[in-house]
C-alpha cells in the first residue's frame, strides 16, 4: 500500500489523481513529526511505500520558524525513513548556494543559504541514513493549478495590473508538478536498494523568472506588460539561490525517463485552468 504525506499540496494533488488507491494524509490526519503516531499509522495501514510530499516550504518564514521548520523538513522525513519502508522524498534546489555557472549533479556539493534550504538538506541526510530504500527528488520552481505557486499568481497579476516587476537575475527551470508526478509513478516499480540515492527533476530548458512571467503571460493571454528588474530591487527575507539550474541526466538514465521542455509542461498546467 502506499502513503502519499503532504497529499493536499501541489505534488500531492497531482499524485492523488495518478494513484487512486493510495492512502493520503496530510497534516489534519497524521503529524509526521510524531514519530509514535508515524509508526501506528504505517502498521496499521500496512503501508509499503512512502512518498513524503510534506515540508514547510513557506522560505521567508522559515527565517523566523526554524524550530517549526527542523520539526517537519528534517525530524518528520527522519520519522517517515525509520519505519523501515521504502521512501521517495521530495527536496528542493535551495541546498545549493547558486553560486554555479553549470547545471548541478546530484553529488555536487551542497551548500544552503537560507534556514529552508538547510533544513531540506538536513532531510535528506535523516532519510538516505535512515531508509533501507530511499530515493530522494530534488526540485525546482514547482508549480500547477493548485495550491500558491508563481503561475497562479502572475495570472491573477496579469487581470489586475497593466505592468508588474518580475527579478531577472536568477536562473533556473520551472517544474510542472504534473510531470514530476508522472515520473514518480514511473520510478516507484523500480524501487530496488541499487536505485537509492538522490536525484534530479525539473523539467528541461532554462528560463529567468522574468522569462517564466512573460511566457505565462502570452499562453494565457494577458496584456499586462513584464518589466525586468534585480533581485536587489526586491528584497527577501531568505537568500535565493541565483543559478539553481538541476542536472537531470541521473534519473533520465536509471530509470528511463523522458522529460519535457518547461515550455511544454506550462503549456499542459495552463490547459487545466
Amino acid at each position: 500500500m502506499y502513503l502519499i504525506t503532504g497529499c493536499n499540496g501541489q505534488l500531492g494533488t497531482e499524485l492523488k489523481k495518478r494513484l487512486p488507491d493510495a492512502i493520503c494524509a496530510d497534516v489534519d490526519t497524521l503529524d509526521i513529526t510524531d514519530a509514535n503516531a508515524v509508526n501506528n499509522f504505517v502498521r496499521e495501514n500496512n503501508v509499503d511505500l512512502i512518498i513524503n510530499c510534506a515540508a514547510y516550504t513557506a522560505v521567508d518564514n522559515a527565517e523566523d520558524n526554524p524550530d517549526l521548520a527542523g520539526k517537519i523538513n528534517i525530524d518528520g522525513p527522519r520519522n517517515l525513513a525509520q519505519t523501515g519502508t521504502k521512501i521517495i522524498h521530495i527536496s528542493t534546489d535551495y541546498v545549493f548556494d547558486g553560486m554555479a555557472h553549470r547545471p548541478y549533479g546530484t553529488d555536487d556539493m551542497t551548500n544552503p543559504l537560507s534556514v529552508y534550504g538547510k533544513t531540506k538538506r538536513a532531510g535528506e541526510l535523516a532519510v538516505i541514513e535512515n531508509a533501507d530504500v530511499a530515493v530522494v527528488i530534488r526540485t525546482a520552481w514547482l508549480y500547477s493549478p493548485y495550491g500558491n505557486n508563481f503561475v497562479k499568481t502572475m495570472r491573477r497579476l496579469g487581470t489586475e495590473r497593466d505592468m508588474i516587476n518580475v527579478v531577472s537575475d536568477q536562473i533556473g527551470t520551472p517544474t510542472y508538478a504534473g510531470d514530476l508526478a508522472d515520473a514518480i509513478v514511473q520510478i516507484i516499480p523500480q524501487m530496488k536498494p541499487e536505485n537509492s540515492g538522490i536525484y534530479h527533476f525539473t523539467n528541461m530548458g532554462v528560463c529567468s523568472w522574468y522569462d517564466f512571467a512573460v511566457e505565462i503571460m502570452e499562453k494565457s493571454g494577458l496584456k499586462c506588460a513584464v518589466n525586468p528588474i534585480k533581485s536587489s530591487e526586491y528584497p527577501t527575507r531568505a537568500v535565493r539561490p541565483f543559478y539553481s539550474v538541476l542536472d537531470k541526466s541521473k534519473i533520465q538514465n536509471v530509470f528511463n525517463i523522458k522529460i519535457d521542455h518547461w515550455k511544454k509542461g506550462l503549456d499542459k498546467c495552463i490547459e487545466q485552468f
